[in-house]
């Protein structure tokens, strides 16, 4: 029987066996390794000789050592492979742990280290030692998951993902076994004074890591569930109509290039990030359209002499990639513009303008206009609200704002004002109004 949990046991022939499990890289599955001693102490002194240089390797991966090394380094005599009786090889049923009904299969008929079997050669261990414990690491895991995101998501996606590591999950996880990462850890360790998107993040980045591990060690490894907070829901901002009729009075008067950047993106609804970086090969003149193929922000670049660079970068998703009919009126002040400025950025000569440069020159203006501080992005919601109380199917608005899902557009981009409220309820009073006159009486007079 198995001593105390670290699946160490008394054979047959007097001496004591711990067992641990190493991937092979080469063979693409779990081996068993064993270690012997004449005496418990030593066969669990070798065991944790092993444990911990798997801990340690480089990589973070758990890798299988050569034979010579097993010999000489601490007397590992033999290996076994792991094929679950339910035709799962490989597959663990714990947190950690890899369990099963195992062969343990000799070579030759024996053990590797010319033992007879401890189980009358029948190639079947005791069934009592079935489970097999496994360290691994969170910040090994963590650390090989992101070296895959850095070569298969965008530059913005790997770097917001390694930042939410580096500030939020290595101080409290880096030591700790990925097995010990639940809902329990995260709640103690994670404040829940996080704001709302960070909170999700460090949720997301967290989940993306323990679904890694779980495909690539074979482990299975539950999904957190964030505990969600209450939050009022916050109040959309769009401009007015009065608001509008003020702002475009200013956007009108002594024309430049950044009230014609304000101008098209209330006309095509363009986030600030695809506006900066639009360059005049992305403009059809002919048949006058705009082509989205790329965005601009400010990042954090790892080993950069300054704290953040500002990167260009393909659209925030594949349905960001689109083209947007251009209106007549806006095309003129486009070609206006291409007059005065054979550049290759449209709004910003040899490279793109700085997000945060367009946003100071956005609240100049709203300043000049008399208007309130409002986020940029508030021209985007203006577009959208406006596409919508125009007659706007939300199929087409979904798409010429770069969403994958109409359900996106109607959650948080489209706002009815006051106004279209109360021209439909005006037309269901009209509605009850006619049908009360055609039901011949039917509302008793009550309608005039």
């Amino acid at each position: 029987m198995a001593r105390h949990g670290e699946n160490i046991r008394k054979r047959k022939d007097g001496r004591w066996e711990g067992r641990y499990l190493a991937y092979s890289e080469e063979k693409e599955k779990w081996l068993y390794r064993s270690v012997y001693g004449r005496a418990y102490e030593e066969a669990r002194e070798k065991l944790h000789f092993w444990k911990n240089s798997l801990k340690e390797s480089a990589a973070g991966r758990i890798e299988m050592m050569t034979a010579e090394d097993v010999r000489e380094k601490s007397g590992v005599e033999s290996k076994a492979e792991i094929s679950g009786t339910d035709g799962n090889e490989g597959k663990g049923n714990g947190r950690g742990s890899y369990c099963g009904e195992s062969d343990y299969r000799e070579r030759d008929g024996r053990e590797h280290g010319g033992e007879g079997n401890s189980n009358g050669g029948s190639g079947k261990e005791n069934p009592e030692n079935k489970c097999a414990s496994i360290e691994i690491y969170f910040w090994a895991v963590a650390e090989e998951w992101l070296a895959k995101v850095r070569f298969a998501r965008k530059t913005s996606t790997y770097i917001k993902y390694w930042l939410i590591y580096k500030n939020y999950l290595e101080k409290h996880f880096r030591n700790m076994e990925i097995s010990l990462v639940t809902d329990r850890t995260v709640q103690e360790k994670i404040p829940a004074s996080l704001s709302e998107s960070i909170g999700k993040s460090v949720y997301c980045v967290l989940n993306q890591i323990l679904k890694y591990a779980s495909e690539k060690y074979a482990l299975r490894l539950m999904p957190l569930k964030r505990q969600i907070p209450y939050m009022p829901k916050r109040t959309v901002e769009t401009f007015s109509r009065k608001e509008q009729s003020e702002l475009f009075a200013v956007l009108y008067q002594e024309r430049d290039v950044f009230k014609t950047a304000i101008l098209l993106c209330l006309y095509t609804g363009l986030r600030l990030g695809e506006l900066c970086a639009l360059k005049w090969e992305d403009i059809d003149m002919e048949n006058q359209l705009i082509a989205v193929r790329r965005t601009v922000q400010r990042l954090y670049v790892e080993g950069h002499m300054t704290k953040t660079v500002l990167l260009e970068t393909a659209p925030k998703s594949a349905s960001s990639r689109r083209e947007i009919p251009l209106p007549s009126a806006v095309f003129a002040l486009l070609k206006a513009l291409q007059e005065e400025n054979k550049k290759e950025y449209v709004f910003g000569g040899d490279k793109p303008v700085e997000p945060r440069t367009m946003q100071n020159h956005f609240k100049r203006i709203l300043k000049k206009a008399g208007l309130s501080d409002k986020n940029f992005h508030t021209l985007r919601h203006t577009f959208s609200t406006n596409c919508i109380e125009g007659g706007t199917d939300v199929k087409s608005l979904s798409e010429l704002l770069g969403h994958s899902d109409v359900q996106i557009t109607l959650n948080r981009y489209v706002h009815p004002s006051m106004d279209t409220k109360r021209r439909h309820l005006d037309a269901l009073a009209g509605f009850y109004e006619r049908m009360c006159g055609q039901g011949g009486g039917m509302c008793n007079g009550m309608c005039g």
